[in-house]
């Protein structure tokens, strides 16, 4: 079963869930860090070393002598990664996302494609965890093809968490696409409701069922509960703002950890998860 942890806004807490729910299931489980922009699930795990990837992207250039400058692979690209001038084409790398378009419609075959570090991702194992996550070059600004790499790294057989990056944008689509469940993580608050809404439509969009974690309770208002209440959304687990927990959450120890009481309720989560979408 593949579960991802989303959150229409960073600060929630998918990293909190998802880090604390790994550690407390028994047996073999695999966590992916998909906010390849800024992950942190590795700060929690004192893992000795990685094994590393590096990962390219192929990225179109263009043989001036075949080149008429027709202008076709400019219109065909949907991400204005071509601007075709009077002299010279130019190719724009941070905004291509290497689909291949240009060179496929290319009728003098003058475009071709080269391959372009963009990232890494590293892989370790600790006590039948197996961690792996991803770190984009500074200079990139598309995540997309990281993030593919980051789950082409899931190995069958083994239940998975994926810790999603922040917001409804396409590096989240790309994390949470092919998951049998998301845990939409919120705080019970006017801007946590707002962005829980937009998860919410997104993951109806792309059909793909979820249910609510609600994370600080205690805090702002009852809107969070009413919302799921109306829109007949489950409310899996509520975490309270508890200064333990964040005491913990600074020093780099999953509360789940210290807080055995927490390890069972966990547990029940992914049971109801996996009754939900009968695994």
């Amino acid at each position: 079963m593949i579960i991802s942890v989303a959150s229409g806004k960073g600060g929630t807490g998918k990293t909190t869930v998802a880090v604390n729910m790994a550690l407390s299931l028994e047996g073999g489980i695999q966590l992916l860090d998909c906010d390849v922009q800024e992950p942190n699930d590795h700060l929690f795990f004192k893992m000795n070393s990685y094994e590393e990837k590096r990962i390219y992207s192929p990225t179109p250039r263009v043989n001036t002598e075949l080149c008429d400058r027709c202008g076709k692979c400019a219109e065909v690209c949907q991400f204005n990664a071509i601007a075709v001038l009077p002299n010279k084409i130019m190719i724009f790398d941070q905004l291509c996302h290497s689909c291949g378009l240009c060179s496929i419609v290319c009728p003098r075959k003058a475009i071709i494609e080269e391959s372009r570090e963009i990232g890494v991702i590293r892989m370790a194992e600790q006590n039948n965890i197996r961690l792996v996550y991803g770190v984009l070059n500074l200079e990139e600004p598309v995540a997309g093809r990281l993030i593919r790499a980051v789950k082409d790294e899931i190995k069958e057989g083994k239940d998975v968490i994926i810790d999603c990056p922040p917001g409804t944008s396409c590096p989240v689509i790309e994390s949470v696409y092919g998951s049998d469940f998301c845990i939409l993580v919120t705080e019970p608050t006017p801007f946590g409701l707002h962005s829980l809404k937009l998860m919410v439509d997104m993951l109806r969009e792309i059909k793909i069922p979820f249910g609510v974690l609600v994370n600080r309770t205690g805090i702002g208002d009852t809107r969070v509960y009413e919302y799921c209440r109306n829109e007949d959304i489950p409310i899996l687990l509520e975490i309270p703002y508890d200064r333990r927990i964040a005491e913990l959450y600074s020093r780099g120890i999953p509360f789940a950890v210290e807080m055995k009481e927490w390890k069972p309720k966990f547990q029940e989560l992914f049971q109801n998860i996996k009754v939900m979408v009968g695994k």
